[in-house]
């Protein structure tokens, strides 16, 4: 039994231009240019199960693309790409514990010498770091190995 008719999309030619040029762009990421392929074809009237079958994706991820697109061509092209268009939305994810103004005061830490915080070492550890930047209540608690990783990281 077919459920609802799927809303229909129509291309311009401008749309329709930028969709092949990103899909044949070599420095593009392969999954940007599947999702032009697929608004490529849903946009020459395909259906979302001839869409699945020929490229080999799923209905959920033909139909999220669809509506995707459905509900941002409203917008013009000025103001958001094809590309941009076709990129993943951001995640939500826990944030973070430690803020960009801390991370900054423990790469001005790790720039002083140890020896100067009465540490009996030459050069900054992994630990030291951490013990240090505790003591000085710039953050509550981190490990070694995080506290490490963020001076690897740079600003």
């Amino acid at each position: 039994m077919p459920g609802p008719k799927a809303i229909a999309i129509k291309l311009s030619e401008e749309e329709k231009a930028g969709l092949e040029k990103l899909r044949r762009r070599h420095n593009v990421s392969q999954q940007i240019a599947k999702r032009a392929g697929v608004i490529l074809a849903l946009g020459e009237g395909k259906s979302n199960s001839q869409v699945m079958r020929e490229m080999g994706l799923s209905r959920d991820m033909v139909r999220h693309w669809r509506q995707r697109w459905v509900d941002l061509q409203p917008i013009a092209l000025a103001d958001l790409s094809i590309e941009e268009r076709l990129e993943d939305l951001p995640r939500p994810g826990r944030r973070a514990r430690i803020t960009a103004d801390q991370v900054c005061q423990i790469q001005q830490m790790a720039c002083e010498k140890p020896e100067e915080w009465e540490r009996p070492i030459s050069h900054w550890t992994g630990r030291e770091i951490a013990d240090e930047v505790v003591k000085r209540g710039i953050v509550a608690q981190i490990s070694p190995r995080h506290a490490a990783r963020l001076l690897k990281k740079g600003p």
